[in-house]
């Protein structure tokens, strides 16, 4: 047997890296705007480099394989409000010197991240701001009996089983039937 063990970060948005919004922000804003936001109501988490870098090397000292280790990163932030105080801090006027311009988000973008799938099964470590999301690990046999099964529905393309099949393989599955979906759909049809 390997005597390598696992462990599993999971991050919210790091500020500052490559790809960060902060960065397209202030290259939009030095280009006169508009900024873009995907959608009025989309929240994101933040971390900065150096809380995700700690995060790395407390799950890598603590972990002892299998867990699921999430930093506290306080309250998500709406991105037309990090936009706007952006724009302020660049000395504009949001909406008026610079205009925020909003797209639609991408298939099977969400507009609220969920940093666990349930509260109950986080446990709080040695580190202040530092969880562990313990999942239920599944039997390999049954994962390896409902995978092929999965195979074998998709071949039909019946896509009602294919997704209730993956609903019993992953509870958490919502196949896009979610919270963050409807609303899309509910503001798009207004």
């Amino acid at each position: 047997t390997s005597k390598t063990h696992f462990v599993t970060v999971r991050f919210g948005n790091v500020l500052g890296s490559d790809g960060s919004v902060v960065p397209i922000f202030k290259k939009q804003i030095a280009q006169g705007g508009p900024v873009t936001v995907t959608h009025p109501r989309m929240k994101r988490y933040f971390m900065t480099i150096p809380e995700a870098s700690q995060l790395v090397l407390q799950a890598a000292t603590m972990g002892k394989g299998g867990e699921i280790f999430v930093l506290d990163m306080g309250e998500p932030v709406k991105i037309v409000d990090l936009a706007r105080e952006l724009i302020t801090l660049s000395g504009f006027r949001p909406g008026e010197d610079i205009e925020i311009a909003f797209t639609n988000p991408r298939p099977g973008e969400k507009l609220f991240e969920e940093l666990s799938l349930d509260d109950e099964d986080m446990q709080r470590t040695r580190h202040p701001k530092i969880s562990i999301w313990k999942n239920i690990p599944m039997d390999r046999d049954k994962l390896h009996k409902g995978i092929s099964e999965l195979v074998t529905i998709a071949q039909t393309q019946n896509h009602s089983k294919i997704a209730q099949k993956i609903k019993e393989l992953v509870p958490e599955y919502t196949g896009g039937n979610n919270q963050n979906a409807e609303v899309i759909e509910e503001e798009n049809s207004d």
